[in-house]
């Protein structure tokens, strides 16, 4: 795919949302990082119903320190994987409030650091808290960037790495959400809807699927 299609691709991405945000509900990074280590292999929509009841009693290290792992559970206990990310959520806030003053630093490496959170999370957090040009690949965003070539390869790292470099400095900041918005509910995995998409004469799939 050449430049030229990318940035049209983008282009019309961003006119039909001019301003892509994630659909996690928060109201500060601390709130944001942990919907994000929440919403691994769980749905925003499941994981917004757990926090809208603990962030009211609880959106800080400490506050949810003071639940403890018992008191922490009975509000993540619908999520999967609710028991080990319960851990790493309290170890989380540890490390937050022994090495960071109780806030969520920005820099990679420091949130790679904190049990729970990987590369991706990392990325989300310094490109929706922060405002860095960052680019998390997740599972739909790899689909969505091999099947219309925008940025094809065989791992999550080297998809974003072709994408930061692809992609027009004027669209790095959004094209986290605008993909993923677009592999949730356009280019979907089993049977994308290609008749309804906006990019579909720019996209180099060979399969489309004809409505």
């Amino acid at each position: 795919m050449n430049a030229q299609k990318r940035w049209e691709i983008f282009t019309r991405l961003k006119a039909e949302n001019p301003t892509p945000t994630t659909e996690l509900t928060y109201t500060t990074p601390f709130e944001l990082l942990i919907a994000v280590i929440l919403s691994a292999q769980a749905t925003d929509k499941g994981v917004n119903k757990a926090t809208a009841k603990l962030f009211p009693i609880s959106n800080t290290p400490l506050s949810i320190l003071k639940l403890g792992e018992k008191g922490l559970k009975e509000y993540i206990k619908t999520i999967g994987l609710y028991n080990s990310k319960g851990k790493n959520i309290l170890k989380t806030c540890q490390q937050l409030l022994d090495h960071h003053n109780g806030q969520v630093p920005d820099d990679q490496a420091a949130l790679e650091a904190l049990p729970g959170v990987g590369r991706k999370t990392a990325n989300v957090i310094r490109n929706t808290a922060f405002g860095h040009p960052t680019i998390a690949v997740d599972t739909h965003i790899f689909r969505v960037s091999n099947r219309t070539k925008i940025a094809p390869g065989k791992t999550v790292l080297e998809v974003e790495k072709k994408l930061i470099k692809f992609v027009a400095d004027e669209f790095k900041q959004d094209a986290h959400h605008w993909l993923i918005l677009h592999g949730r509910y356009t280019c979907i995995a089993r049977k994308p809807r290609c008749g309804s998409c906006i990019i579909e004469d720019l996209c180099e799939f060979k399969g489309k699927v004809i409505e």
